[in-house]
C-alpha cells in the first residue's frame, strides 16, 4: 500500500465527494452551453457528406449532431447508432458538429461501435464501484483487452475473493441502464480537473502527468459518475441492455508492483440478452479450445516456475514455431527485406541515447556486473526491440540516396519484463520472437513503403482467415520532434490508408512519442479481437543516431525516415490465436502432425514403415502406428491427436503400393498422396 492511502475507512469516498463533483461539472457545463448558444448558429450552414455513399446533408454549425443526421436517414439507424466518425475522428452521436465534414455512423455490428459500447460500459461499472462500494476509481479501458472492459479501483476490501459482489454490481448496472443516463461531455482546464478530482490521488497523478498548465482535457458524466475520459461514448446508458461481471483480480497502479494494490473487475455487455447468452456460450466453447489446454494435450509447449512467463517448446510445438518462422522469412524475402541478427544486450548508455531507457525502463530486464579483474560496474539492458540495433547497422556504412529504401528484418528473441498478473499462456510472455522489420527510406518513399506493408497485412491475414480493422494514431500530447514533420508523416499515412481502400478511423492523440502509427486489430473465426500488427513512422531515432544519407546532388546530407513494422506480431501470440482459431487442428501446412500410417495387420507392419519413410523423405511430419491394437483404436487415438491425414495400410495396399485415406475411404498411390501434400503447402512454404 502507498503511504498516500494507508488503510482504513478513509480510503472510501466521503458522502460529499460525488455531489461536489457533480456541482462543479454542472457549473462548467452551464458556462460552456451559454458560450455555445452565443455563437451565430443560424448564419453558419455546414455541409455533411455521408461516408462512402457521398450523400450530402445540410446542418448548422454548433447545433446539428450526428444523431440528428441519423434521424433524418431513418428511425432504425437512430435507434442503433452508437458512435460516429467525423473526418475519421470518432465523435459522440450527441456532440454538435463544428464545420463541413465527412460523417460515418456505427452500430454494435462495427468495431468502432462495439469498442465504444464497451468503453461506455466501463463507465457504468465505475459508477457502481464508486456508488455502492466507495471505491477510488483508477483507470477503466477496453482497448487493452480483446473483448469487454474492466475498471481498476482502490478499495479497502476484496472484490476478487468470490463472486458475491457481482449480483450487486450487475443490479446497479441494470438500474443505470433503466434510467437512460446521457453521456455528457465538457472541456476542463488543468486547475478545474484538479479541483474536480481533489479527493482521488490516482486521478490527480494522471492529470499532473499528462496535462500541461495551459491545456484542457475532457470529462464525461453519466448519472452520478463524473470521470476523466477522452471519449467518445454511446448516447446514453439505456443502450446497454445486458451486462455481466466476468471475474475480478488484483492489479497494481500503473502495472508497478511497488505501487498501490488495486481491485480489477472485468465485465462484458451487449445491446440485448440474446447476444450476451451467445457470448457466454462461446466462452464455454472457447475454454474447450484454449491454447494452453491444446498445448498440453498435444504436447506442444509448457511453462515452468523456474522460468516464469516463458514458453518451453516441445518437439511438436517447435515444428509449428519453425513453420511460422519459415513463412515469415519467405514473405519478407519476397518483399525485398534482408534478414539480420543483432545482439541481445546493450549498455544502458545505448538505451539512454535512444531514450528508450526513459520511456520503457520499468519493462526492461537489466544486468549489472563486473568484468573479471575490474572494480567497474557495467550496466546493461536486455533488448525488448530491434530498432536500435538496426540503426547501428544503417550507420555502420556511408549511405547514399540510391541505396534507399534499406529493408531489414530481425527474427531474434526479445525480452519484456511483464508484470506477473499480466502473464497468460502464449499471449503474454516475457520472451518472444516477432517479425520485427524496419525500413530506412526518404520522406518521398514513405507513402509507397507503407502501402506495401498494408498489402502484406491483407495477404497474410487472408491466409490465416482473419478479418481486421485499421486505426491511424496521431500525435500525442507528449511528443518528440518537429511539428511540421509530424503533420507531413500523418498526411503520408492518411494517403496510404486512403489508397489502400479499406475503412479506417483516426485514433487522435494515441501515437507513439516518436511518430504516428497505424494499428491493425485482427478478428479470428470466433470474432475475438487481438492486437497483432503495427506500422510506425519514426523521425526520432534517425535524429538521435544521425542516420543520414547523401542526397541526389551529393552536396546535401539528409536524414532518413524509419518505418517500424510487425505484421504478424509475436510468434507466441500468433501460435495461440491460430490454435484456438482452428480449434486445435492446425491446417496441413502448419501442422506438427501432418500424417500417421496405421497398419491394419501384423503382415502390413513392414509396408507401413516403408510408407512412413517415403513421406518423411519428402519432407513431411509423419508417424507410424504398428502396435497390436485394432485399426479402429489406432484411428481414434490419431483423431484425438489431431493428425491431418490418417493412412491405413493392409495387405491390399501393400500389394498395390497404395494407401487408404481414412474417412475419405479413398485408396491412392504414394506418389499421388505426396502430390496432394505438395499442393497443400505450395502457397505457404
Amino acid at each position: 500500500m502507498s503511504d498516500n492511502y494507508p488503510d482504513g475507512d478513509e480510503t472510501n469516498l466521503s458522502a460529499a465527494v460525488i455531489p461536489n463533483r457533480i456541482r462543479l461539472f454542472e457549473e462548467i457545463q452551464a458556462q460552456q452551453l451559454e458560450q455555445l448558444q452565443s455563437l451565430p448558429h443560424d448564419l453558419i450552414k455546414i455541409t455533411i457528406t455521408l461516408g462512402d455513399i457521398k450523400e450530402v446533408k445540410e446542418g448548422k454549425r454548433w447545433e446539428t449532431t450526428p444523431m440528428d443526421i441519423a434521424v433524418q436517414i431513418s428511425r432504425g439507424l437512430a435507434n442503433s447508432a452508437l458512435v460516429s466518425s467525423v473526418d475519421h475522428v470518432l465523435w459522440d452521436m450527441i456532440r454538435p458538429l463544428e464545420g463541413d465534414c465527412s460523417l460515418e455512423i456505427f452500430g454494435f455490428d462495427s468495431d468502432q461501435g462495439r469498442d465504444t459500447f464497451w468503453h461506455s460500459s466501463a463507465h457504468i461499472l465505475g459508477q457502481v464501484l464508486e456508488q455502492e462500494f466507495g471505491c477510488k476509481l483508477c483507470i477503466g479501458p477496453c482497448k487493452s483487452i480483446d473483448e469487454g472492459f474492466y475498471y481498476d479501483a482502490f478499495y479497502y476490501g476484496d472484490l476478487g475473493s468470490n463472486d458475491d459482489h457481482f449480483p450487486y454490481i450487475e443490479a446497479g448496472a441494470a438500474k443505470s441502464a433503466l434510467e437512460g443516463q446521457p453521456f455528457e461531455r465538457i472541456l476542463v482546464t488543468k486547475d478545474q480537473a484538479l479541483e474536480m478530482f481533489s479527493d482521488n490521488l490516482f486521478k490527480l497523478e494522471i492529470i499532473n502527468d499528462n496535462l500541461a498548465e495551459d491545456e484542457t482535457t475532457t470529462v464525461y458524466r453519466c448519472g452520478p459518475l463524473v470521470d476523466l475520459c477522452r471519449g467518445p461514448h454511446i448516447p446514453n446508458t439505456s443502450f446497454v441492455k445486458a451486462f455481466k461481471c466476468l471475474k475480478a483480480s488484483s492489479a497494481h497502479w500503473k502495472g508497478d508492483k511497488d505501487r498501490e494494490s488495486l481491485q480489477r473487475v472485468y465485465g462484458i455487455s451487449y445491446p440485448n440478452n440474446k447476444q450476451l447468452k451467445d457470448y457466454l456460450k462461446s466462452i464455454e466453447e472457447a475454454k474447450i479450445y484454449d491454447h494452453r489446454l491444446s498445448g498440453q494435450q498435444q504436447e506442444l509447449f509448457f511453462s515452468h516456475p523456474l522460468s516464469p512467463g516463458n514458453c518451453i517448446y516441445l518437439p511438436h510445438g517447435t515444428r509449428v514455431y519453425n513453420k511460422l518462422m519459415e513463412f515469415f522469412k519467405k514473405e519478407y524475402w519476397k518483399m525485398g527485406y534482408t534478414e539480420v541478427i543483432t545482439p541481445v544486450i546493450y549498455t544502458m548508455d545505448f538505451w539512454e541515447t535512444s531514450r528508450h531507457a526513459e520511456y520503457y525502463q520499468k519493462n526492461m530486464f537489466k544486468l549489472d556486473f563486473q568484468t573479471p579483474g575490474s572494480t567497474v560496474i557495467h550496466n546493461y539492458g536486455i533488448k525488448h526491440m530491434n530498432c536500435q540495433g538496426h540503426c547501428l547497422m544503417f550507420r555502420h556504412s556511408v549511405r547514399s540516396y540510391n541505396e534507399l529504401p534499406i529493408k531489414l528484418a530481425d527474427f531474434g528473441p526479445l525480452y519484456q519484463n511483464e508484470a506477473s498478473e499480466d502473464l497468460s499462456g502464449l499471449t503474454r510472455v516475457r520472451q518472444f520472437q516477432q517479425d520485427d522489420a524496419h525500413i530506412f527510406c526518404s520522406e518521398t518513399q514513405v507513402k509507397e513503403e507503407v502501402r506495401g506493408i498494408l498489402d502484406f497485412v491483407d495477404y497474410a491475414y487472408t491466409i490465416f482467415g482473419f478479418t481486421y480493422e485499421l486505426k491511424l494514431s496521431t500525435r500525442p500530447k507528449k511528443y518528440l520532434g518537429d511539428l511540421e514533420k509530424w503533420d507531413k508523416a500523418e498526411k503520408d499515412l492518411e494517403e496510404a490508408l486512403n489508397d489502400f481502400g479499406k475503412t479506417w478511423v483516426k485514433n487522435k492523440g494515441d501515437g507513439e512519442f516518436y511518430g504516428p502509427k497505424i494499428d491493425i486489430t485482427v478478428y479470428d473465426a470466433m470474432k475475438r479481437k487481438f492486437q497483432c500488427a503495427t506500422i510506425q513512422l519514426d523521425f526520432h531515432l534517425p535524429d538521435r543516431f544521425k542516420l543520414e544519407y547523401s542526397a541526389e546532388d551529393e552536396t546535401e546530407i539528409e536524414s532518413s525516415v524509419l518505418i517500424h513494422s510487425a505484421v504478424l506480431g509475436s510468434v507466441e501470440r500468433l501460435f495461440a490465436i491460430l490454435l484456438e482459431q482452428y480449434k486445435g487442428k492446425l491446417p496441413f501446412w502448419l501442422s506438427p502432425r501432418q500424417a500417421i500410417v496405421c497398419s491394419v495387420s501384423e503382415d502390413s507392419r513392414s509396408y507401413a514403415n516403408k510408407v512412413r519413410d517415403r513421406i518423411h523423405e519428402a519432407g513431411y511430419y509423419v508417424d507410424v502406428d504398428t502396435t497390436d491394437r485394432t485399426v479402429t483404436e489406432k484411428v481414434q487415438e490419431a483423431q484425438v491427436a489431431q493428425y491431418n491425414y490418417i493412412l491405413a495400410v493392409g495387405d491390399e495396399e501393400a500389394r498395390t503400393g497404395q494407401v487408404t485415406v481414412w474417412l475419405r475411404d479413398e485408396m491412392m498411390s504414394i506418389e499421388t498422396l505426396l502430390d496432394e501434400f505438395k499442393l497443400k503447402t505450395a502457397n505457404f512454404l
